[in-house]
């Protein structure tokens, strides 16, 4: 039970590393839109 106990944090750890990695690749961050079309000035 301590092994557990002492292991718990890091898998937990592990888990949220993974679903923020999986986030990313879910949605991909939008170019910002100065980026994506130069402004035209008249």
């Amino acid at each position: 039970m301590a092994v557990f106990a002492v292991l718990l944090p890091f898998l937990l750890l592990g888990v949220v590393l993974a679903l923020g990695r999986y986030e990313e690749l879910l949605l991909p961050a939008e170019p910002e839109p100065d980026a994506a079309e130069p402004a035209v000035s008249h």
